[in-house]
């Protein structure tokens, strides 16, 4: 048994190592590689996951919603289930809910003074993003799904109607 776990430690290990050999190849990261990501690859996702009947091996927001995560990097999908009004406070910032295949309702706070708006979004839209996770009761919020301009945070992104959003 030690050694079948010693082997999936080591399987985890190098795709992770992997994964970030490629993004910082690919310059993606411009201070080193935020504190995890999830993504919808079962080596990752999966990894030290509880799989629900729910689906989470295909649902990263999955996992880090069932076990309460944030500040992590997430790469996922979902369909549009509610416009709201934009966040007008601050940095401005479009503001919707997606829900992901699981059935986890997100908010994503995408902020417009930085990134385009999804202009003409609606209810059914089926979204794709990367951005960051910040765990809520709800379900959680991702954010950061634009580049920065300081070039100090891994951008993020929307896909949205055959365009990308950064």
């Amino acid at each position: 048994m030690a050694r079948r776990v010693r082997g999936t430690t080591i399987a985890v290990v190098v795709v992770v190592a992997v994964l970030a050999l490629l993004a910082v190849g690919s310059g993606r990261f411009a201070a080193g590689p935020p504190a995890a990501v999830a993504t919808s690859s079962p080596a990752v996702a999966g990894a030290g996951a509880t799989r629900s009947p729910g689906g989470s091996a295909q649902d990263p927001v999955r996992v880090l919603f069932e076990q309460q995560r944030s500040g992590v990097e997430v790469q996922g999908t979902g369909v549009v289930s509610r416009i709201l009004p934009d966040d007008d406070d601050g940095s401005r910032h479009q503001k919707f809910l997606l829900t992901t295949p699981s059935g986890v309702s997100i908010l994503i706070a995408h902020n417009i003074d930085i990134a385009p708006r999804l202009d003409g979004l609606s209810k059914g839209d089926r979204v794709d993003f990367l951005g960051d996770y910040e765990w809520s009761d709800k379900g959680g919020t991702v954010h950061w799904t634009h580049h920065d301009p300081s070039g100090r945070h891994q951008a993020g992104w929307l896909r949205w109607n055959g365009r990308t959003f950064s």
